[in-house]
């Protein structure tokens, strides 16, 4: 354990921000998670209707700094050609 002062606060900081990365996280993979099944399923009116949430919960995710633009960017691609894909 840290004794100096500084370093505990370093501590804590990082603490918080881990728990705060975390839970945008496990919310973007829900948000994906959901879509995919949707195309799993072939159901094209409810993954047209979830597509623009997971758009938005990545760049979320982007501006955050918890995922890279360019990761975020592979990823809005890979989903719009499954979606793409069911037409």
């Amino acid at each position: 354990m840290a004794n100096i002062k500084s370093a505990k606060k370093r501590i804590k900081v990082t603490e918080t921000k881990t728990l705060k990365n975390r839970m945008v996280k496990s919310a973007l993979k829900t948000t994906i998670k959901k879509f995919e099944v949707a195309v799993e399923a072939k159901n094209n009116e409810e993954a047209k209707a979830l597509f623009p949430s997971v758009v938005k919960s990545l760049d979320m995710a982007t501006t955050k700094g918890v995922v890279h633009k360019n990761a975020a960017a592979r990823k809005k691609s890979r989903l719009a050609a499954k979606l793409n894909a069911m037409a």
